[in-house]
C-alpha cells in the first residue's frame, strides 16, 4: 500500500509535467487561403464611373503577407498589383493594407485614373464558414493618377470569390 501511494504520486506528477511540457496555445491566424473573385467597382474621381473588378489574392502561408492583383474595367482598364499586410480580426475575417502600382494608360480614365501611379489599398476579406466562398471589399487610393491635372483617384470595389 505504501508503494502504491508513491506510484500514484509519481504518475500524477508525470502526467502534469507531460501536459505542461507538450501543450501549445491556440493562436488566431489570418483568414486562410488564396482566392479569385469578381464584383462591381465604383470610381469616385473625375466624375463617377461604374465598372467591374476581377480580384486575385495569393496568400503566403505562415506569414501575414499576401500578393494581390485587381483588374478594373470601366471607360478604360487598369491593373493594380499590390503587396498587403494582413491583420486577423477573427477566424474568418481579416483586414489588410496594401501598397502597389496602378498600371493604367490611354485618354479615358479607368475607375482609378489613366496614368501609372502609386496606390494604397485598405480592405477586408471574410471567409464564409464551411465553404470556399470569400466576400471581399476594398478601396484603391491612387496618387497623381489623372493625366489632365493630376490629382488623387479613388475606387471602391467588392465582390465574391472562390478560394483555391
Amino acid at each position: 500500500m505504501r508503494h502504491l501511494k508513491y506510484l500514484i504520486s509519481l504518475l500524477a506528477a508525470g502526467s502534469l509535467f507531460g501536459i505542461m511540457q507538450f501543450s501549445e496555445p491556440a493562436n488566431a491566424q489570418v483568414a486562410y487561403g488564396s482566392y479569385v473573385g469578381v464584383g462591381p467597382a465604383v470610381g469616385l474621381s473625375d466624375g463617377a464611373q461604374i465598372g467591374g473588378v476581377l480580384a486575385v489574392r495569393y496568400k503566403l502561408l505562415e506569414t501575414p503577407v499576401s500578393f494581390r492583383a485587381q483588374a478594373l474595367i470601366g471607360q478604360s482598364a487598369a491593373v493594380v498589383p499590390t503587396v498587403s499586410y494582413d491583420f486577423p480580426l477573427n477566424w474568418q475575417t481579416d483586414a489588410y493594407i496594401g501598397a502597389g502600382l496602378v498600371l493604367a494608360g490611354g485618354n479615358d480614365p479607368s475607375p482609378v485614373g489613366n496614368k501609372i501611379s502609386f496606390a494604397l489599398q485598405p480592405g477586408v476579406d471574410y471567409v464564409v464558414p464551411n465553404s470556399n466562398t470569400v466576400i471581399f471589399g476594398n478601396a484603391i487610393i491612387a496618387f497623381d493618377a489623372l493625366r489632365n491635372g493630376g490629382g488623387t483617384a479613388l475606387s471602391l470595389q467588392g465582390g465574391v470569390g472562390l478560394r483555391f
